[in-house]
């Protein structure tokens, strides 16, 4: 099983960057799948998920329309579209993806890391001007 995260990088603030997370070893379609973030020091945060359909998107309080979720189970892969990028927004960006997650979606449940079964690797986005 992996998960491979990337598309991370130095960007400046107002700017966008479009994370990719390729799965393998696994049924990518039974899937949810949700983004983390955590800044060194600091717990990990929610961000996004989107359910095993692609049918439901959950998005993180400080998102405020800036950041898409979006997947594509033919090609085994979830896209993170961040828009308007924030100085805040500095973090290592975790993917995650979790089976059982198939019969307990909800706004709730997709946002606890706890819940996960599998963790890609992480990629670094760094805002500054």
């Amino acid at each position: 099983v992996q998960l491979q995260a990337s598309g991370g990088g130095l960007v400046q603030p107002g700017g966008s960057l479009r994370l990719s997370c390729a799965a393998s070893g696994f049924t990518f379609s039974s899937y949810s799948i949700a983004w983390f973030r955590q800044i060194p020091g600091e717990e990990r945060e929610f961000v996004a998920a989107i359910s095993y359909t692609g049918g439901s998107t959950t998005y993180g309080n400080f998102v405020k329309g800036r950041f898409t979720i979006s997947r594509d189970n033919a090609l085994n892969t979830v896209w993170l579209q961040m828009n308007s990028l924030r100085l805040e927004d500095t973090a290592v960006y975790y993917c995650a993806a979790d089976y059982e997650m198939k019969y307990r979606y909800s706004d709730y449940t997709c946002s606890r890391s706890i819940l996960y079964d599998f963790w890609g690797q992480g990629t670094l986005v760094t805002v500054s001007s």
